[in-house]
């Protein structure tokens, strides 16, 4: 295609600083241009976000000189082509205004033929201070509208359209970037313009697929008797002829019978094929890849309730995964490697489905592609979160246009399984004074923008449900889905914002949970990157300024004193923040998963973290693995064995996800702390297709004295792998522990390194820490003694170390050692 991209090197100035001029990338942000020419610190590094707050509080312009072709000035329009502006900007062509920006959701797409001269033309771009913008739209708001305040730092970000946590979150550092984040590009259109091709699916038998491609173009010129329009389908060309006597805009629709159709499914109940199509008019050439596969959301009435069901193909999905913030606070940091790491990352542990979190943003192009390839669900929020919004028409008008174009952009993804309208936005209607003493006001005002969102999933996408917010009852259902578990998804967050124990997880049965979590603190090797060694204490000002959440520390300190012994270094305070992180998320997925008749979705918050900061996630901002993905590998794999404590009861479960039926062989050891073996049941059958059964009980009284002196293990062999789990009958700082010598050696088999680990005495949550990069093939689990296994345990290590930096920069820890 015959274009001009303006990627690369622009001018950077600022109104308010004079003396700057510099280099900035496109795409790229400010913040990050500053950076690179050491104008101002790393912001994620110590307090450093307190000393580049005036960046945001700038204008900045961009100039550049781009080259006009002679014959360019003989076409139809010149398109300047444009998305993911942040925010409020205005474009220039030789001094000449051609475009205003102020939805950073947006694609633009402006002629400029009339602006452009052949040879030297310039390009300027002024960013306008965001949050002056959203301070001067508060005052023309005919009612106030709370914004999420104790999440931003910025007021009234919620007027704008714009990430939302750009300006902070209780995980999120306060940055106001601003910028363009993905590629200019300038075309020439000379006879004709494909506006749109948008597809969708009818299956009238489990044989058949009706591929319907409605493609939206428009004739420029008129005269031409024809126009080629080629669609190419699996290597399959289909040349259509169209009418080119007049001008305008137009639709053609084009059918295609697949037959025994190659069906897309979720990682873990199938493959991914992926179909290319290409669709070419003249110059202009639109390209996907499609995924044939049916998805509906289940929620008919039943014993328990209203059901919550993703089923594809016809078959009950268990959703299995994790909440989705942005990559990085600095969008220039957005790469490709890292969208591929933390979503295989996620496939790794045993994740099918991905939470597109409303207060960020809508992803990339390449991560509804890797999704796809993957078979990685995505539940996708519209992009409003935990704050009130307008309901005025100029903001109505601005959402559709995003909206609209939104879905035409990604609604061929067959990773796509739910549009959600927002995030927590019904519950924050009682959060603030001036809604919850005018309800009724601010309900209506909701339900103008939110039944707007509703109009136009079900005219442009209507494969797809639409769900007014996370979390919610259903359709008008003004309900608190925050404690009501019998219908729609529910945000339980009674463990770490309510002061619950974990024990409180097992006290309901939500038919889909899409939020809940606890926070850690980094590892230590991270917490090494943006602190200096004086500042290695919970307490420090580097450290409080990475904690986001006004009581994360106290929550999690708290919380060591009912399940541990308290720590007794700073490195063994991050470690066990990070077993006590897992054994939250733990206790929920894997009771939930033994009632999967009831609960058809785990979503944990959250994946991944946008700098290196105390949070929820389970990978840190380096990359590296917390405790709690290790944990989700194993309590998200589609074989779970565990011990569920109900009563005087102690009963094994075993679920099977897959639609296969699994043979089982399982080991119930009970073991003293000494590392005796005290009695063993063996266990073995087949498990039948997506169920979940007990296999095992024994009478456990709590009270008993002697639960102090052992534990609970069991090895289950299912097929060809071997899955385990422990279960201690009494808090682990009431357990009595004998402090563990574990020695351990690096090796190389054949072209791996592993590592060989053996104990005197059983061993909990042993974690393997290597300072540099890398993961394991396990970590954070239990290490029983050679004596009672027979064999040493052995852990593989993926990653560039050598055999001599693995061993020289591994820690080994375990709680019988952390106090």
């Amino acid at each position: 295609m015959n274009t001009i991209s303006l990627d690369g090197s622009w001018t950077l100035r600022s109104p308010q600083h004079p003396e700057l001029e510099l280099e900035c990338k496109l795409p790229g942000d400010i913040h990050s241009a500053l950076i690179k020419q050491g104008v101002i610190v790393d912001p994620y590094f110590g307090c450093n976000e307190d000393d580049v707050q005036w960046v945001g509080e700038s204008d900045w312009t961009l100039t550049k000189n781009i080259h006009i072709a002679q014959q360019w000035l003989c076409a139809s329009a010149i398109e300047l082509q444009l998305s993911s502006v942040d925010t409020t900007a205005d474009f220039y062509v030789n001094e000449k205004h051609v475009l205003h920006c102020e939805n950073m959701f947006q694609h633009y797409r402006i002629d400029i033929l009339p602006f452009v001269l052949a040879g030297v033309n310039e390009v300027k771009i002024v960013l306008s201070r965001n949050d002056l913008v959203a301070k001067n739209r508060s005052k023309k708001q005919p009612l106030p509208i709370p914004w999420a305040v104790g999440n931003n730092k910025i007021p009234h970000m919620n007027l704008l359209r714009k990430t939302q946590c750009h300006a902070g979150w209780d995980w999120g550092i306060c940055l106001m970037v601003s910028g363009i984040y993905d590629s200019i590009k300038l075309q020439p259109l000379y006879q004709t313009k494909i506006h749109q091709v948008v597809t969708s699916q009818q299956w009238p038998d489990d044989h058949r697929c009706i591929l319907k491609i409605d493609v939206e173009y428009e004739c420029l010129t008129a005269g031409q008797q024809e126009h080629m329009l080629n669609i190419t389908f699996d290597s399959q060309p289909h040349v259509i002829a169209l009418n080119g006597n007049e001008i305008g805009r137009f639709h053609y629709q084009h059918e295609i019978e697949v037959i025994q159709p190659r069906r897309w499914w979720p990682v873990g109940y199938g493959d991914q094929p992926l179909y290319p199509l290409s669709v070419q008019l003249h110059d202009c050439c639109i390209t996907k890849k499609l995924g044939l596969r049916q998805l509906t959301l289940y929620t008919a009435t039943d014993q328990y309730g209203s059901a919550m069901t993703f089923i594809v193909n016809g078959l009950p999905i268990m959703a299995k995964g994790a909440n989705w913030i942005p990559v990085d606070a600095l969008p220039s940091r957005q790469t490709p490697a890292r969208y591929q790491q933390l979503l295989g990352d996620a496939v790794a542990a045993n994740m099918n489905m991905l939470r597109v979190w409303g207060g960020g943003m809508y992803e990339q192009d390449i991560f509804y592609e890797l999704c796809d390839e993957l078979g990685l669900l995505v539940w996708q929020d519209f992009m409003f979160s935990c704050a009130l919004y307008p309901s005025t028409p100029d903001f109505i008008e601005d959402v559709v246009s995003e909206i609209a174009q939104q879905i035409d952009r990604l609604s061929d993804h067959p990773c796509l399984a739910l549009w959600c309208g927002d995030n927590e936005v019904i519950g924050a209607i009682n959060w603030y004074p001036e809604s919850k003493t005018n309800r009724e006001r601010y309900i209506v005002n909701y339900d103008r923008l939110n039944r707007k969102l509703a109009e136009l999933v079900h005219t442009r996408d209507p494969s797809r449900t639409f769900w007014p917010s996370s979390p919610c009852n259903g359709d008008l259902d003004y309900g608190d889905a925050w404690h009501h578990d019998d219908k729609g998804d529910m945000h339980f967050w009674d463990v770490w914002h309510s002061g619950k124990s974990f024990d409180a997880y097992c006290k309901i049965k939500p038919r889909f949970c899409s939020e809940f979590g606890f926070q850690s603190w980094p590892s230590f090797p991270t917490v090494k990157t943006f602190s200096s060694e004086e500042e290695w204490n919970i307490t420090s000002p580097t450290f409080e300024q990475h904690q986001k959440n006004s009581r994360g520390n106290s929550i999690i300190t708290e919380m060591f004193t009912r399940y541990f012994r308290f720590p007794n270094n700073f490195q063994h305070m991050l470690y066990l923040s990070q077993v006590q992180q897992a054994l939250a998320i733990k206790t929920a997925s894997e009771y939930w998963r033994t009632n999967k008749h009831i609960c058809r979705g785990i979503l944990y918050w959250q994946l991944n973290d946008c700098w290196p900061v105390s949070s929820w996630s389970s990978i840190e901002y380096t990359g590296r693995w917390k405790q709690l993905h290790y944990h989700a590998k194993r309590f998200f794999d589609p074989q779970l064995v565990t011990f569920i404590h109900e009563d005087d009861q102690l009963t094994l479960h075993l679920i099977n996800d897959e639609y296969r039926d699994i043979s089982y062989c399982a080991r119930i050891m009970k073991i003293s702390w000494a590392g005796s073996l005290i009695s063993e049941d063996f266990i073995d059958g087949t498990i039948t297709t997506d169920i979940a059964i007990p296999l095992w009980n024994e009478i456990l009284q709590l009270e008993s004295a002697d639960n102090k002196c052992f534990f609970y293990h069991v090895t289950c062999q299912c097929d060809d792998k071997i899955i385990e789990n422990t279960y201690c009958p009494v808090v682990y700082k009431q357990a009595k522990l004998i402090t563990c010598m574990i020695e351990w050696q690096v090796i190389e088999k054949g072209n791996e390194l592993c590592i060989l680990l053996d104990s005197d005495y059983p061993a909990l949550f042993v974690h393997l820490e290597y300072n540099g990069d890398g993961i394991f093939s396990e970590s954070s689990f239990t290490l029983l003694p050679s004596k009672i296994i027979g064999a040493k345990k052995q852990v593989t290590y993926r990653g560039e170390a050598t055999l001599e930096q693995l061993r020289d920069g591994l820690k080994i820890y375990d709680l019988s050692n952390s106090f």
